[in-house]
């Protein structure tokens, strides 16, 4: 899980490849009011349901063969690309034990994308519009892996056990949240792979990192070709 603004993970469980996702939401611990954005592999009312006794939202794309009955159509402005805002209650044989309360469904079309979206919340306050706009976040997350496999070196593995597997991947991570924090805490402009390259070429410099990473001449040209020795003093 990412905190929304800051792209820094809030919670991170390393896995085999054989367990499915969705158990991960049992070792989750929902905080109140939180939102809790997620793709249709985590749809599980039973679990659903634990986060919204939790008082926690959550905002999850429907699968297609959801069986539901509409309770209420609420007004919604087609415009801003919102088809549909609808109170529904399950009615599957066991889907409507599992979470016996309402469920709002918002199907929302990107025309910039040309995609349907067809989601479920159980928050029932917010616009319809942002809705779609929370589930758009869950990108963040794909950046967060793509940027970690990119950048962080965890493409092959010094050792093969599950401690050594482990022990890399926490701490690519890491290095991934501490460059973040200082991002954020500095409130500094440059990627995340500029200012982890002119960390890692500056460890031994005592300065200041405020100061270090505000100097106009760490700049990407410099980061690659710092290491790269002449091969004619010409």
């Amino acid at each position: 899980m990412l905190e929304i603004h800051s792209t820094i993970p809030v919670f991170i469980a390393v896995t085999a490849g054989d367990v499915h996702e969705v158990n991960l939401l049992d070792e989750l611990q929902p905080e109140p009011g939180s939102f809790i954005v997620m793709d249709r592999g985590f749809v599980d009312f039973q679990r659903l349901y634990r986060l919204h006794t939790a008082l926690a939202f959550f905002v999850i794309r429907s699968k297609g063969n959801l069986a539901f009955r509409r309770r209420y159509s609420h007004p919604h402005d087609r415009t801003s690309g919102v088809r549909s805002d609808q109170t529904i209650v399950l009615t599957g044989p066991k889907t409507a034990t599992l979470y016996p309360l309402a469920l709002r469904r918002v199907h929302y079309y990107s025309a910039e994308r040309e995609q349907r979206l067809v989601l479920l919340t159980n928050n029932f306050s917010i616009p319809a519009l942002t809705v779609a706009a929370l589930y758009r976040y869950r990108w963040q997350i794909e950046l967060f892996f793509k940027w970690i496999k990119q950048h962080l070196r965890i493409k092959s593995f010094f050792g093969t056990s599950e401690n050594s597997v482990k022990t890399q991947i926490w701490i690519a991570v890491t290095v991934y949240v501490l460059v973040a924090i200082v991002k954020k805490r500095l409130g500094l402009k440059q990627d995340l792979y500029t200012l982890l390259q002119t960390l890692s070429l500056t460890l031994f410099e005592k300065t200041p990192i405020l100061s270090l990473l505000q100097q106009s001449h760490y700049n990407l040209e410099m980061v690659h070709d710092v290491n790269q020795l002449p091969l004619l003093e010409i």
